[in-house]
C-alpha cells in the first residue's frame, strides 16, 4: 500500500516505560487452539520466561500454554503466570519470532517490538493496543499484556446483531483515529528504536507507482478499457503527492477486521508486525473502500463509511486542523480512495485475470461504482467516467450481474 512531519499538538511527553499493566477480562468468542508440549511453543515460553525474568529480576515461570491462531511468521502463545511478586496480569501473551530475515529485508519482530514500545511509552487512555511487558532482540521474543478473549471486529461483522456491528466499526474508525493522532509527528522516534534494535527502516512503498504506471496497460488488456490521459496524469500526481504528504502518522498496514479487538475500553489493535509511519490519508482511504486488502472483503450498509469518516475526523481534526474542513478532507480521500482502488486492482488482475475468484471482482466492480459516485461529487468528472467504465466492464468480462453481498451483520 501507499507509504509516505507536523508536531503533534497538545502532545504529551513520551518516556519508554514498560510497566506491567491489566486490562479486563472479556466474554470469550473465538476459542484457542490448545496444544501439549510442542517444540515451537515450548521455545517460546522459554525465551518469554528469560526476557521476563532479566527485566523483573525474579524467576518468573509460565504455565499452561495454549498455541493462539495466526498466518504471520511468529508462533503466538497465551500463557498463565504461576506466581508472581510484581502485580503481573494474570495471563499474557508471547509472540516469538524464531528466524531472522536476510540482511537489508524489513524485519517483522523488530517492527513489532518498535511498535509496542512506541503505544506503551504513551499514556494508558491513548494506548490503542496491549501494553508491551518484556521484549528481548537476541531471542526474538514479545511479551505483551492479554486483553481476554475479546471478540474481534470481523466476529462482529459476522454476527448476527447489527447495530453491534455499527458500534464495533465505529469504535475502530475512533481508535484509527486516535492512533493516527497520537503518533503524529512521531516518525523519528519511531525509527530511532527501529534502528536501536537493528532493525531495518523500510523505504518508500514503490507499489503505488507501479500501480499507476502499469494498471492502464493491464486494464486495455483485460477488460479493454482505455484510461484517458487526464486520468492517469491525476493517479500520477496523486501517488507522487500521496508519498511527501505531512499528514504522517503510525500505520499498522494490516487494517484486517480480524486484527483487532472489541473490548469494553473500545477497538485495540493486535498486529504490528508490518507496521510503519506512512501517510495517515492511506488508512483513511480504508473507510470508503471498507477492508479493501482483505480476501474476504464485503460489503457496508449506505452511510456507513460516512459515520466511520466523521468518527475518525473527530479524532485527529486536533493535530490536523486543515482536516477539518469537509472540502479539504473530502478531496484528500477522493485522492487516496482512487489510489487504494488502481493498487488492489492492479494487485488482484494483475498478470492472472482468468483466475481471479468472482467474489473478489464483485468487490472490485463495487469499489470502482463508488469511486464514480464519489469523483463526480468532488467534481472529477473525467475519474468518474473512466471508473463507471471499469465497473462496467468488470462485470461484463466476470459476470454479468456481479454483486458485493453485506457483511453478515447486516444483511
Amino acid at each position: 500500500m501507499v507509504s509516505d512531519v507536523r508536531p503533534l499538538v497538545g502532545s504529551k511527553a513520551m518516556t519508554v516505560d514498560t510497566s506491567p499493566g491489566t486490562e479486563d477480562d472479556q466474554d470469550p468468542a473465538v476459542a484457542a487452539v490448545p496444544v501439549s508440549g510442542t517444540q515451537v511453543v515450548d521455545a517460546a515460553v522459554q525465551a518469554a520466561e528469560t526476557v521476563l525474568t532479566r527485566r523483573f529480576g525474579s524467576a518468573i515461570g509460565l504455565v499452561e500454554p495454549e498455541a493462539l491462531p495466526g498466518s504471520g511468521p511468529a508462533t503466538v502463545v497465551r500463557a498463565r503466570i504461576a506466581a508472581s511478586p510484581f502485580g503481573l496480569p494474570r495471563t499474557l501473551v508471547i509472540k516469538h519470532y524464531p528466524d531472522a530475515p536476510p540482511r537489508g529485508v524489513a524485519d517483522p519482530f523488530a517492527q513489532e517490538a518498535v511498535s509496542y514500545q512506541l503505544f506503551t511509552a504513551l499514556p494508558a487512555e491513548d494506548r490503542m493496543c496491549p501494553e508491551l511487558l518484556a521484549h528481548d532482540g537476541p531471542l526474538r521474543v514479545i511479551v505483551v499484556d492479554d486483553l481476554g478473549r475479546a471478540p474481534t471486529l470481523w466476529d462482529k461483522l459476522r454476527g448476527q446483531d447489527a447495530r453491534l456491528a455499527e458500534r464495533a466499526l465505529l469504535s475502530w474508525a475512533r481508535s484509527l483515529g486516535r492512533l493516527h493522532a497520537t503518533t503524529a509527528g512521531r516518525e523519528a522516534d519511531f525509527e530511532a528504536l527501529l534502528r536501536r534494535l537493528g532493525g531495518f527502516v523500510p523505504d518508500e512503498d514503490t507499489t503505488p507507482a507501479v500501480a499507476c504506471a502499469r494498471l492502464p496497460t493491464l486494464l486495455a488488456e483485460a477488460v479493454g478499457v482505455t484510461t484517458p490521459d487526464n486520468v492517469r496524469t491525476y493517479a500520477e500526481n496523486v501517488c507522487e503527492a500521496s508519498a511527501s504528504s505531512p499528514y504522517r502518522a503510525f500505520s499498522p498496514v494490516d487494517l484486517s477486521p480480524d486484527n483487532n479487538l472489541v473490548t469494553s475500553g473500545g477497538v485495540h489493535f493486535l498486529d504490528f508486525e508490518r507496521g510503519v509511519v506512512r501517510n495517515a490519508l492511506v488508512d483513511a482511504a480504508h473507510l470508503r473502500v471498507p477492508f479493501a486488502t482483505c480476501e474476504d472483503a464485503r460489503a457496508l450498509p449506505s452511510g456507513m463509511s460516512e459515520a466511520m469518516i466523521a468518527a475518525w475526523k473527530a479524532e485527529v481534526s486536533g493535530v490536523w486542523p486543515a482536516l477539518d474542513d469537509n472540502e479539504v478532507l473530502s478531496a484528500h480521500l477522493l485522492d487516496h480512495q482512487m489510489l487504494l482502488v488502481w493498487v488492489t486492482t492492479w494487485a488482484d488482475l494483475g498478470g492472472a485475470a482468468a483466475e481471479v475468484r468472482p467474489n473478489r471482482v464483485a468487490a472490485l466492480v463495487s469499489w470502482w461504482k463508488d469511486l464514480g459516485t464519489y469523483a463526480e461529487r468532488g467534481g472529477r468528472q473525467e475519474v468518474a467516467a473512466h471508473a463507471r467504465e471499469v465497473a462496467k466492464a468488470l462485470d461484463a468480462r466476470f459476470g454479468p450481474g456481479l454483486e458485493l453481498p453485506l457483511y453478515p451483520a447486516f444483511r
